[in-house]
């Protein structure tokens, strides 16, 4: 899996809503490091997101309509997985890195 920087190379449009992912803020920035966007959205619906590749394909992982940088950060335990295919094979080996943190 790659996470992309905010000023790498990527294309992420067209993905849309393909799962969940149970996780806060905290563990995602453990497994996948700092948000490739760690900005508001123009429009304020996005507070933070990463975008992954994995077995060639583009996911992004992101917060929804909370409006709330704070809350996103500290209280926001469900993350939005977008992709242009099913998402199944990457939640799952994504939960495996969450898990592993725990441990």
């Amino acid at each position: 899996m790659k996470v992309f920087k905010h000023d790498e190379d990527f294309d992420a449009t067209g993905t849309s809503l393909s799962g969940y992912i149970q996780a806060n803020y905290k563990q995602l920035v453990e497994v996948l490091g700092e948000p490739t966007w760690d900005e508001g959205s123009d429009d304020d619906k996005v507070q933070v997101e990463w975008i992954c590749e994995f077995d060639e394909d583009i996911f992004t992982i992101y917060d929804w309509k909370t409006y709330d940088r704070e809350y996103t950060i500290n209280e926001l335990n469900k993350f939005n997985i977008g992709s242009k295919v099913i998402a199944d094979d990457f939640i799952e080996m994504l939960e495996a890195k969450i898990k592993e943190t725990l441990n």
